[in-house]
């Protein structure tokens, strides 16, 4: 029977499941590039010759952060997957010398509603997502981004609209004025960066994934501490996660920059976010035209376990509709 299967793949050119698997094999190594003043972990899986898919992953969030399931899933879907480590996190490291910055003081200035300096912002992270691309030799991709990677992406597409095949955004903002604010506690744990220890660092890391979590799903307490053991392991680097919140809180409001946005756009948000009320992801889609929204309901601030189908279930439609439309075009 097995021999009859492969025969039948073979000859009605559908690739075997042992074929897939090998072609989305997440453990490929993790590689550099240098660009500029930065040099940028990523990781790419699947073949150079199908689609690309860049995911840009949140605040402080590594390319780690992506469930290795759904980038495996989003691979056989006939994707080339690249993930990566925005400057400041993971294996992505400065040039030079990393700046230095005062975020209390900034923090105080954004309370204030003073100018806010930050020592970059989200796009220039847009363009080293773009400068990764080129040195990949990848003309137009597909473009994912989660939180403040769905900021990122924006910035993105508005820069180079042509070279963006299809826009999807995930639980982010708009980053308007008058929306619902995340509530005081979930603040303070966003702001608890100093630890004395490995061991505290992790236990404060595991508080703010479940205080990130859905109301609905019983989170495991050790599992998180697994999770939050894994980030630090691969990289403990608060500084660096202060001054990408700093790019968030320089940032002026992005409403003009989505009304001009003529890229096929799918807005996903969960009905549950804790730190992006679902009404971000509303106004998002408002403003842009031509969008799809998707609320998920119960859906938080984390990629869970129980909403990896309802999410892949909302976003790999939007992708294969765009990836027909598409074309692979290298550098």
């Amino acid at each position: 029977m097995r021999v009859l299967i492969l025969l039948a793949a073979l000859l009605c050119g559908v690739p075997s499941f042992a074929f897939a698997t090998t072609r989305c094999d997440v453990t490929v190594p993790t590689e550099t590039v240098a660009l500029g003043e930065v040099r940028l972990a990523y990781q790419s899986v699947g073949r150079d010759r199908d689609p690309a898919l860049l995911l840009v992953m949140g605040l402080g969030g590594q390319l780690i952060h992506w469930p290795d399931e759904v980038v495996r899933r989003l691979c056989q879907s006939g994707f080339r997957v690249i993930r990566f480590d925005n400057r400041d996190v993971g294996l992505s490291a400065w040039v030079g010398a990393a700046p230095s910055v005062n975020l209390s003081y900034e923090v105080v200035r954004y309370r204030l509603g003073l100018p806010v300096a930050a020592p970059y912002g989200l796009r220039d992270m847009a363009g080293d997502a773009l400068h990764l691309l080129d040195a990949l030799g990848i003309r137009e991709a597909h473009v994912l981004g989660a939180s403040m990677g769905g900021m990122i992406a924006q910035h993105l597409a508005d820069m180079v609209p042509e070279r963006v095949l299809s826009l999807t955004l995930v639980m982010t903002s708009s980053g308007a004025q008058g929306l619902p604010a995340p509530s005081p506690a979930l603040l303070e744990l966003l702001a608890r960066r100093e630890a004395p220890s490995r061991e505290v660092a992790i236990a404060q890391q595991a508080d703010l994934l479940g205080a990130l979590g859905s109301p609905e799903v019983a989170d495991d307490r050790d599992q998180l501490l697994e999770q939050a053991a894994r980030a630090y392991d691969r990289s403990f680097d608060p500084e660096g996660v202060q001054r990408q919140m700093l790019a968030i809180l320089a940032e002026p409001s992005r409403v003009d920059l989505l009304n001009r946005l003529r890229v096929p756009t799918l807005v996903v948000h969960g009905t549950a976010d804790p730190l992006l009320p679902v009404m971000h992801g509303v106004h998002v889609a408002a403003h842009i035209k031509g969008s799809e929204l998707r609320l998920i309901p119960g859906l938080a601030h984390r990629f869970q376990e129980a909403f990896k189908e309802p999410l892949l279930a909302a976003v790999l439609p939007h992708l294969l509709a765009h990836r027909a439309e598409g074309h692979v075009a290298q550098l």
